[in-house]
C-alpha cells in the first residue's frame, strides 16, 4: 500500500479523517472536483446535502478506479460545501457513510472542508476533490 494514514501524538484524533498521510508510491493521481452529477450529467439529490455528498464520493470512487486506484490510495481530499455551518455536519457524515457502505470502506485520508458561497451551478451543494498516490 502506498498510503499510510496516522494520527500523531500531539494532534487531536478526528473520527472523520486522519491528520497525516504518508505517501510512498510513484504515480500521483489528481481527481478534479466531483459534484453530484450522475453519468448522464443529471443532478442527484437536488436540495439534499447527504444525497449529494454520497454521489460526490461515489464519483470520486469511479474516477479513482479509472486510474487504477481506490480510496485506500487517497493521500488528501478537499471538500467544498455551499453555505457551510456546523449544523450540517450530521448530513455530511450521513452522505459519507452511505457512500462508504457502497464503496466497501470509509474514506478517512487527511481532508479539508471549506465553506463556499456557491459552486458551478446553483443545484450543487458540495464538491469533492482528491489526490491519490499509487505504485
Amino acid at each position: 500500500m502506498s498510503i499510510t494514514l496516522v494520527n500523531p501524538a500531539g494532534l487531536p484524533e478526528i473520527p472523520a479523517y486522519r491528520q497525516v498521510s504518508i505517501a510512498t508510491g510513484s504515480k500521483l493521481v489528481f481527481i478534479a472536483g466531483q459534484v453530484s452529477w450522475d453519468a448522464d450529467g443529471a443532478v442527484v439529490g437536488e436540495g439534499d446535502l447527504a444525497a449529494q455528498v454520497e454521489q460526490c464520493y461515489l464519483n470520486v470512487g469511479t474516477a479513482l478506479a479509472a486510474a487504477g486506484a481506490t480510496f485506500a490510495d487517497v493521500a488528501k481530499m478537499t471538500v467544498y460545501v455551499v453555505d457551510w455551518t456546523p449544523d450540517k455536519l450530521a448530513l455530511f457524515l450521513e452522505g459519507v457513510d452511505r457512500a462508504a457502505a457502497k464503496l466497501g470502506g470509509t474514506p478517512v485520508p487527511p481532508g479539508t472542508l471549506i465553506g463556499v458561497a456557491a459552486l458551478d451551478v446553483p443545484e450543487h451543494l458540495v464538491e469533492v476533490e482528491a489526490t491519490a498516490v499509487i505504485d
